[in-house]
């Protein structure tokens, strides 16, 4: 097909003379060469044969297709930036008809695999799934392509991502999380699993016994603010069975990051510690912080050290020794100090001692540290970090020995407003997703230029790009895209990726389905407002007559999206990716006319309009929303009992799989012991929105009949109760959700589609008058 050969071409093109190192443009810039000795450790043969067995898990037999080989002499003399060389990858077809792949590195060979698969294949590989169909004749790439990364680094991971999404993965799961992340070009991820065993080892040889350590870490779904040192013991204690799986499954997560060349970063001590330290260490100056996210001191007010009381350096170094000890090194960690809490102190002598302490305790252990920290403190309090601050906390650490994720840069940049963190290497990140929710959003824009603009920032310190969402599995098409631009030195055309992806995506190209991509591209996923928390549909949200449901685009761009999406239908039958997308641009739908719903709620209550009022209300919780449920149960993708099942398997018995279960079902409703981060985490999820946002919502409308019955006004705080029992209900009820998916994914829609898309609805409208009444 011309297009395809089009496409072949351009990609090509774009490999050679798009992808390629900005060498020019580095010249005179600033650049830590202290960060050079952060290189892969595994050997070429180690990479090398990570690499084919990462193919032959991709490929089955069609790996022998390939000829791969990881040399890290491949490229020559070392490119500027950063303080070392920038992965390299080589693609040429063989003579044989085979496709050889030769690269510097494990994760630059994969990387190159996936570009050969994608560019000339129409290859797809994401969280939803794979579209791999293989012609019987690899095609030939007409010229050798030679790419070079623009940056050192390309970061994956939030610290919370280890909570909201990652909280009960076996091995299984994780192992195709790596290969997705070596076929994606990432090399610098977190690698935080298991370090509550190591926490344990420590404080229990310093003396705090089994209960002291066991109320200092909130339950398996919390960790990542236990870690944080924002809360503590909610939704614990921690059974003994999970301090050794969680490392045993670490020692497997590093064993493969490493021999695919990847730097795993790993945990330091930042000052949080059990308040029972100070029992047993009466002089040490330790303080109790503030409360955190709405709970009050039971859960919250964790305790800090001192960085300049000599326990510090002991608990730090003791922390640091046991984990290179257990798990060995790449010389990079993680540690985070004042995370969504306000440092005692602005004087920024002050601030400059705790980061300085904090580096030391690495550099005591570790003379080669290099400290990663997120720079999610500098945006959420603003008003505290002023560039004095900022500026002492940064230079607390000698430059080039620190890296900060600038966690927020599509919506906050921080570079910009920090001279480029003075000095300090930088990473543009990706933050994208908050609590894991799901919802289609995305800046792509913003990605898609705001890299090279901190790239091209006078004396940019920018050492790579990243993506930082606190939950994953959701909107795919963002993570490929972003993962694709950190191979860039420019801009892509938007346009022609979002029309080339739905070709990929689902193995043939459908017209109904890039028409519906290039509606998408223009409306969910170009949001150029600021905007945290992007799913503010109702549905997910406690119910009341003041939710915000403004939209950062035109709704009949995702109503047509549907429509087209539904009439691609009936030709991509078969393909498990279409058939996600499928039910995500619906869901996306549906979320918009539950807003349509609550508006005429509001307006019906308002006007005292009893019929009007129980008329849509019945169609919403009789209909609409259990229709929604039963397409999101039929697939495995978007269901609750997934999420439980998963929680559970990990229980050695009855009452720690409860305990999982109470943890999972807790984090995606109230998320706190009185909805304190109440739907932060909120799914979309099949049995979810019938059990949980459903039941709300007929307390609401049950409600609002009342008082227009009664002539009592509504009062939110009442029904705020009455909600609580029915969300408290949720977490407690004990009822098994079905892990497998059942239905007609496409009938399913189909009825959907015919009942409640906005033009249909108007015509049957105007034929049969109004929808069936409400009769609760």
């Amino acid at each position: 097909m011309p297009e395809v050969v089009l496409w072949r071409l351009g990609l090509v093109l774009a490999l050679s003379l798009g992808l390629v190192v900005a060498a020019a443009r580095a010249q005179g810039r600033l650049r830590p060469q202290t960060l050079a000795h952060l290189r892969p450790a595994a050997d070429d043969a180690v990479q090398t044969q990570a690499v084919r067995e990462l193919l032959l898990r991709l490929l089955g037999a069609r790996a022998s297709d390939f000829l791969v080989l990881v040399n890290r002499s491949v490229g020559g003399q070392r490119e500027r930036g950063g303080g070392g060389g920038q992965d390299r990858f080589e693609l040429r077809s063989l003579k044989d008809g085979r496709v050889s792949v030769e690269a510097n590195t494990a994760v630059a060979a994969a990387t190159g695999l996936y570009k050969y698969l994608s560019a000339f294949c129409g290859c797809h590989v994401s969280w939803s799934g794979r579209q791999l169909f293989l012609p019987p004749k690899l095609p030939s790439i007409p010229t050798p392509v030679t790419v070079t990364a623009p940056h050192r680094f390309r970061y994956y991971q939030n610290v919370c991502a280890s909570s909201y999404s990652f909280v009960w993965w076996d091995w299984k799961r994780w192992e195709k999380e790596i290969d997705w992340m070596a076929l994606s070009g990432i090399n610098l991820p977190l690698a935080f699993t298991g370090q509550e065993a190591i926490w344990q080892r420590v404080y229990l040889s310093l003396g705090l016994n089994q209960t002291d350590v066991e109320n200092f870490f909130a339950g398996p779904a919390f960790l990542a603010w236990s870690r944080m040192g924002n809360i503590h013991s909610w939704a614990g204690p921690l059974p003994s069975s999970w301090y050794e799986k969680q490392l045993n499954l670490q020692h497997q997560i590093l064993q493969r990051m490493r021999s695919l060349g990847m730097l795993p970063v790993l945990p330091a001590f930042a000052g949080n510690v059990p308040g029972a330290v100070s029992r047993l260490f009466p002089t040490a100056n330790i303080s109790r912080l503030g409360s955190w996210g709405h709970l009050n001191c039971t859960y919250s007010c964790s305790y800090l050290l001192d960085p300049e009381d000599a326990l510090f350096q002991r608990i730090g170094q003791m922390f640091l020794a046991e984990v290179i000890r257990e798990f060995g090194s790449d010389h990079i960690y993680n540690a985070d100090t004042f995370n969504e809490m306000v440092p005692g102190s602005s004087d920024p002598k002050y601030l400059s001692s705790v980061s300085s302490a904090v580096f030391k305790s690495m550099t005591q252990v570790d003379p080669k540290a290099i400290w990663l920290m997120q720079g999610w403190l500098f945006v959420n309090r603003p008003t505290f970090w002023q560039p004095d601050q900022i500026k002492a906390l940064l230079h607390g650490v000698p430059l080039g020995k620190m890296i900060v994720l600038d966690l927020f840069a599509e919506s906050q940049p921080m570079y910009a407003k920090t001279q480029s963190f003075y000095g300090q290497p930088f990473i543009w990140c990706m933050l994208h997703n908050f609590g894991g929710n799901l919802g289609m959003y995305g800046t792509v824009e913003s990605i898609n230029k705001g890299p090279f603009e901190a790239m091209n920032f006078p004396n940019s310190t920018m050492v790579g790009t990243g993506l930082a969402p606190e939950g994953i599995e959701q909107n795919d098409v963002v993570y490929e895209l972003m993962n694709e631009i950190a191979w860039h030195k420019e801009s892509l055309n938007l346009t022609d990726w979002f029309a080339l992806y739905p070709q990929r995506r689902y193995g043939t190209k459908n017209h109904h389905a890039v028409a519906a991509w290039q509606l998408l591209l223009r409306s969910v996923y170009n949001c150029t407002v600021y905007m945290k928390n992007h799913n503010r549909s109702p549905l997910v949200h406690k119910p009341s007559l003041s939710l915000n449901t403004s939209l950062w685009y035109t709704k009949t761009d995702v109503y047509e999206a549907w429509s087209q999406m539904q009439a691609a239908a009936s030709d991509l039958l078969t393909s498990e990716t279409f058939k996600y997308d499928l039910i995500d641009v619906t869901r996306q739908s549906v979320q918009l006319l539950v807003s349509d719903f609550y508006e005429d709620l509001k307006v019906a209550f308002f006007n005292n309009s009893l019929e009007e009022l129980l008329t849509t209300g019945g169609v919403l919780v009789s209909d609409l929303l259990p229709e929604l449920d039963s397409l999101l149960s039929s697939d495995r993708h978007f269901m609750l009992g997934r999420w439980l099942e998963s929680a559970r398997s990990l229980g050695t018995g009855e009452k720690e799989a409860d305990l999982y279960e109470f943890n999972a079902r807790s984090q995606v409703t109230l998320w706190g012991p009185e909805g304190n981060l109440l739907d932060y985490a909120n799914k979309e999820w099949g049995g979810l929105v019938n059990d949980y946002y459903t039941v709300r919502w007929y307390l609401f409308v049950s409600t609002l009949a009342e008082c227009l019955n009664s002539g009592i006004p509504f009062h939110q705080h009442q029904f705020d109760q009455i909600a609580f029992q029915a969300e408290q209900g949720f977490i407690l009820n004990k009822k098994k959700y079905p892990d497998q998916p059942t239905g007609n994914t496409f009938e399913i829609a189909k009825r959907l589609f015919r009942k409640y898309h906005p033009q249909v609805m108007k015509r049957l409208k105007l034929q049969s008058g109004r929808p069936r009444r409400y009769s609760g």
